[in-house]
């Protein structure tokens, strides 16, 4: 069987390159994130025998990566991929007048309002208690509970809490059960205000690679298989920030996997109700495994201020989580609680909604990345965004130029454990199209000055939250 070198290489690539052109094509896979930073190289023996090259070829490709700080290597040991040590100064933007790519959500549900009225009676019933929410309302766990068992997943009430979004029930389960100095599996691409937690939490990071058409499975089963990691945090559903969904298969396979090495499942599902037209809808992941542990929000269905989560978990780990959330929260708002009851009452017309904007949105993008010459965007679904290939590592320096003409936009490797996928980069579909068009031509005009050759040279990269 081929390593994950030579399959990312490709044979036609790699017949008849030079050392130094194999070295590129190396560079060029770590820095696009199809090789992930600590993961393990074959020998030079090896690669030479699966090349069919001279081992003074493949020794001399290892030791121009090295040189370049790409891989290290210990003598009579392994290689690994590594990326060569930058300092970046980081600053926050600040400018009014800006149109802030970074955050990708959409206005409120026109059925916000009436939900809200609808909601003041059920308000004024609890006014009697004692207004705290541990568990979170009866009615809206039962509501979420039910969701879980349409979309093809038996789910009690009793195994739902309420949190205030899904970041808050990140915090919470890693809280609960983290552990510091342990492994954590996540994607490469993934959602930033994640890893952040799990580094807050301690986690060492072991970034799986995925792309606009899905996940490496291999990758994923061969990571678990070997590092067994704590932790794995998976976005299934119209990932953030590719688009990809996971298969069936993919999913019954990693849950599977993951219960045999004893590894906590945490999958994001804040994106799974963002269908545009995918055709085909899976199971929730946690069909396939009692040990998965979903998250959900009503962020991006019904309006981001509406700071509603929840998290579906075995029994045993639900009073878990009971007994730790007093120590940093002590519930979750009521009135929010009443209105979420109201919207997902009625989950045809909030997803109806939904897919409409999107649909304008993805349309609006599209027609604006003809001012990225060669720029193609990729089938895109559903989910929050499109993951634009710029086809050049020049992710950064777009951004950069971008804040020059008013627009924040994060470039790829924001999205990383290491800084690479410096030729990607994420654009919203959630904004209106009239605002998309705008962002779309002053993108365009960041585009140009840095293909024309213009410097960003000295500038600090803005740093802002990613949602």
């Amino acid at each position: 069987m081929a390593s994950r070198l030579v399959e990312q290489l490709g044979g036609q690539n790699a017949a008849g390159a030079t050392a130094a052109s194999l070295a590129q094509q190396i560079r060029a896979l770590i820095l696009d994130g199809r090789l992930t930073v600590g993961e393990r190289l074959p020998s030079e023996r090896a690669l030479a025998l699966e090349l069919r090259r001279s081992r003074s070829t493949t020794t001399r490709v290892y030791g121009l990566l090295e040189g370049d700080g790409y891989v290290v290597r210990r003598h009579g040991g392994s290689t690994r991929v590594a990326l060569p040590h930058t300092a970046h100064r980081l600053a926050d933007p600040d400018d009014d007048d800006a149109i802030d790519l970074s955050i990708a959500s959409m206005d409120s549900t026109p059925g916000l309002y009436d939900a809200t009225v609808r909601s003041l009676p059920r308000l004024a019933a609890l006014r009697g208690t004692s207004g705290y929410s541990l568990r979170g309302l009866p009615e809206l766990r039962d509501a979420v509970a039910r969701r879980f068992t349409d979309r093809g997943v038996e789910t009690d009430p009793d195994e739902i809490i309420i949190t205030s979004g899904a970041v808050n029930a990140v915090n919470l389960i890693l809280a609960t059960i983290g552990r510091r100095g342990e492994r954590a599996l996540v994607e490469q691409p993934t959602f930033p205000h994640a890893l952040e937690a799990l580094h807050r939490y301690g986690y060492r990071m072991l970034p799986t690679p995925v792309e606009v058409t899905g996940w490496d499975e291999r990758h994923v089963t061969d990571t678990l298989l070997r590092s067994r990691p704590h932790v794995a945090y998976l976005i299934p559903d119209f990932h953030n920030p590719t688009g990809a969904t996971m298969s069936d298969a993919e999913r019954s396979r990693i849950a599977t996997t993951a219960r045999s090495t004893g590894t906590h499942v945490i999958v994001d599902e804040t994106t799974a109700e963002l269908d545009i037209d995918r055709g085909w809808t899976p199971l929730p992941m946690s069909a396939h495994s009692p040990q998965v542990i979903t998250v959900g929000s009503m962020s991006k269905i019904a309006w981001g201020g509406l700071r509603i989560g929840w998290i579906r978990a075995d029994r045993a780990l639900i009073s878990r989580l009971l007994a730790t959330r007093p120590s940093f929260e002590l519930g979750t708002a009521l009135l929010e609680q009443c209105i979420a009851v109201e919207l997902l009452q009625d989950m045809p017309a909030l997803t109806t909604h939904v897919a409409s904007r999107l649909r304008a949105g993805r349309a609006a993008v599209a027609s604006g990345l003809g001012a990225l010459g060669g720029v193609a965007m990729p089938p895109t679904s559903g989910g929050l965004s499109t993951w634009l290939d710029l086809g050049a590592p020049v992710s950064t320096e777009v951004s950069l130029a971008a804040r020059r003409h008013g627009l924040i936009v994060p470039p790829g490797p924001r999205f990383t454990t290491g800084g690479v996928l410096e030729r990607r980069l994420r654009i919203p579909i959630t904004l209106s199209p009239e605002r998309t068009t705008e962002a779309m031509e002053r993108l365009g005009r960041a585009w140009s000055h840095v293909m024309s050759g213009g410097s960003t040279s000295g500038e600090e990269a803005p740093r802002a939250a990613v949602i």
